[in-house]
């Protein structure tokens, strides 16, 4: 290198300095366009996830139309117990930590609203109303929303057939409430809480074409509020 040369174009005592070199503009949109596409696509895949945890946790919890018959409050699975069960008919049975027997046998119906649609509280009192059902035997239970039985002093969880007072039609009333009721007085607690009730009903005496029993919707129970707290 010619030492000469360069001392003869800097000055002696001037340091050698090296000027940063600037970002152009096309790097710089490039790198905010590469952002934002990450940003979107997280955005979209966290959306599609829980977008199809929920739409499976409704499937599973609640059911469709292909899987499930419902009449007013009353919700029932159709191959409930079924071997040859839809996925998320097993599914549903197997979070429920229930053993039903087959749809041809038993037909199960859950309730989480009254016939109005409101949700059932032990804050209520509600009236649950029906005709004679078409079967060998059946039987009415409460639970509270997590599947639990109800304590009380009465030690009443549910009412059957053989056990409910009738009128002289054939129709039955069975109240449901915290405070004792006449009649068929089936207690909800003192808790605050939410209801279910389960209807089981076995050895239905109408089938469709294949063997699965059928519970005329006229047939199932009327749930009626009657007072609140």
């Amino acid at each position: 290198m010619d030492t000469n040369r360069l001392t003869s174009v800097l000055p002696t005592n001037s340091p050698l300095v090296l000027a940063p070199s600037q970002a152009t503009p096309w790097r710089e949109e490039e790198a905010s366009h590469s952002m934002r596409s990450l940003a979107y696509f997280i955005g979209t895949f966290v959306a599609a996830l829980m977008l199809g945890i929920g739409s499976a946790w409704y499937m599973i919890e609640r059911g469709s139309l292909l899987t499930t018959t419902k009449v007013g409050p009353w919700s029932g699975w159709i191959s409930e117990g079924n071997p040859n069960a839809d996925p998320y008919t097993k599914a549903h049975v197997a979070r429920s930590g229930r053993l039903p027997l087959t749809s041809t046998v038993a037909r199960y119906f859950v309730a989480r609203t009254d016939s109005a649609g409101r949700t059932l509280t032990s804050a209520c009192e509600y009236s649950v109303e029906g005709s004679p059902l078409n079967a060998r035997w059946w039987s009415l239970a409460v639970y509270d929303e997590n599947g639990g039985l109800i304590e009380n002093p009465s030690a009443r969880y549910s009412f059957n057939s053989e056990e409910a007072l009738r009128h002289s039609d054939g129709t039955f009333r069975i109240n449901l409430s915290s405070k004792a009721r006449p009649e068929n007085w089936l207690p909800s607690g003192t808790a605050d809480q939410h209801l279910v009730l389960l209807l089981r009903i076995y050895s239905p005496r109408e089938t469709d074409a294949s063997g699965i029993g059928l519970i005329p919707g006229d047939r199932l129970p009327k749930i009626e509020r009657k007072e609140c707290e």
